[in-house]
């Protein structure tokens, strides 16, 4: 699995060099970390796609609201899509590939939608089409299979760890703001838990974690990878709040990517909007 990770992770990686020139480096990741959660929804909702459609155009006729609940189940994930299109779709109508690609977005959930609208991902479209690299893009992350059983969701958290790590590395300019070293994480969930182990590595243990302010997820990756190194068995429920609205969303989308809840990760100031009273 190792060696698929890296293989994958270096893949999207180098779909960077696409961006130099018309993006900084410290602005690489407003493109590739939305690429990345968008290919991976991609693969994801593809398979019951018609499904989807197809209850989507009943659901209209009569006349029902909210659809959620109904296109959920037809698609048998936590996401869905009502658009016809899919990344290999998009790839067949370059000069059309923006407004195309704007509107399959808007066509996902509300929740997912939400994810984009905090990348403001809408203005990277528009920034990438105006400097003729958005085709390329996308046909790049096309060429990806990103699907669960091709990259199982524990995989796809650690490429897209993996890639938030770099990314961060880059980004010298915003560090202090949302990127606590990893090894300074460590030391912090080693001293959230140390007194914890014996009772963690009983079978059916399960804990709480919360982080106020969560930024792009780091401590709470690195508490779910440390209660699994010393119990498998062990339940880890992670929550967090984000007041950057570009932290929040790489948050939210990890989790959504790991099949977990990202309704757990929640947007605001945790002192002025408590999101979890």
């Amino acid at each position: 699995m190792v060696e698929n990770f890296n293989e994958k992770a270096d893949f999207i990686w180098s779909i960077a060099d696409l961006l130099r020139g018309d993006y900084k480096q410290s602005e690489y990741q407003k493109v590739i970390l939305p690429m990345t959660v968008l290919r991976r929804l991609d693969c994801v909702t593809k398979p019951n796609k018609e499904n989807v459609l197809e209850r989507y155009e009943q659901l209209q006729d009569q006349g029902i609201e909210n659809v959620a609940p109904a296109l959920k189940k037809a698609s048998g994930e936590k996401v869905y899509n009502t658009s016809e299109y899919t990344f290999e779709s998009l790839c067949d109508d370059p000069d059309q590939i923006a407004s195309n690609l704007q509107y399959y977005i808007n066509s996902f959930d509300e929740e997912t939608k939400e994810i984009f609208e905090k990348f403001d991902f809408g203005h990277q479209i528009q920034r990438l089409d105006e400097a003729n690299i958005l085709y390329q893009i996308v046909h790049e992350f096309a060429e990806i299979d990103l699907h669960p059983d091709e990259v199982p969701n524990e995989e796809m958290g650690y490429i897209y760890e993996e890639l938030i790590r770099k990314f961060n590395e880059l980004s010298n300019e915003t560090a202090g703001e949302h990127f606590t070293p990893r090894e300074v994480i460590e030391l912090m969930v080693n001293l959230i838990f140390q007194e914890d182990d014996e009772a963690l590595s009983e079978q059916g243990a399960v804990r709480t974690v919360f982080d106020p302010a969560c930024g792009t997820g780091g401590m709470l990756s690195v508490a779910e990878e440390y209660v699994r190194q010393l119990n498998n068995d062990a339940r880890l429920h992670v929550f967090g709040q984000e007041l950057n609205p570009e932290s929040y969303a790489v948050c939210n989308s990890d989790m959504l990517i790991k099949g977990q809840n990202p309704d757990n990760i929640v947007y605001g100031n945790s002192f002025t909007e408590d999101g979890f009273k």
